[in-house]
């Protein structure tokens, strides 16, 4: 479980992207451009991930972190799929995309979800299965993309993956 109050909890941002997700309260920054506050403590003090569109990124550039290693051999992953819970926020006009991917240990990539644009002003909670590929350890990898609107970003919080995994 990672809710982001004292840092990325073994998430690590990707190499090979255009630029990062950065951890941030919403008592420090401009009103409209994110939550008003975090999931976890429900207060502007507390922590979540966070990109937003702006000058010195590109419509369409990505942000992705990734989450560590999950093993396949633990007997109970192979008996039921394990699962993985999260919150995300996505408002504005001109927000992008928030794609997440199931990724395993010889980088295959399968999409778990895909979403584009306003999702609304609040939290929102998702549940994705995490599906049994044979042997492969895996990844799961959140990948935020760039809207045009310099004041629309996404936010995530409160990472949580099932005991079974």
């Amino acid at each position: 479980h990672c809710n982001f109050e004292f840092d990325f909890c073994g998430w690590k941002q990707e190499e090979n992207d255009d630029f990062n997700w950065h951890l941030r309260t919403s008592s420090t920054v401009k009103l409209g451009t994110g939550p008003a506050t975090d999931h976890t403590l429900q207060e502007p003090s507390g922590h979540y991930i966070f990109i937003k569109s702006s000058f010195f990124q590109l419509p369409g550039q990505k942000a992705r972190i990734s989450s560590p290693l999950l093993s396949r051999k633990n007997k109970n992953c192979k008996v039921r799929e394990g699962v993985i819970i999260f919150y995300y926020h996505m408002y504005g006009a001109h927000i992008g995309s928030l794609i997440i991917y199931q990724r395993t240990t010889l980088k295959h990539e399968k999409i778990l979800l895909n979403l584009t644009g306003n999702q609304g002003n609040f939290w929102q909670r998702k549940a994705l299965t995490l599906s049994g590929d044979g042997e492969e350890d895996f990844q799961v990898v959140f990948e935020g993309i760039a809207g045009e609107g310099p004041q629309d970003g996404i936010a995530l919080d409160d990472l949580t993956f099932s005991r079974e995994c």
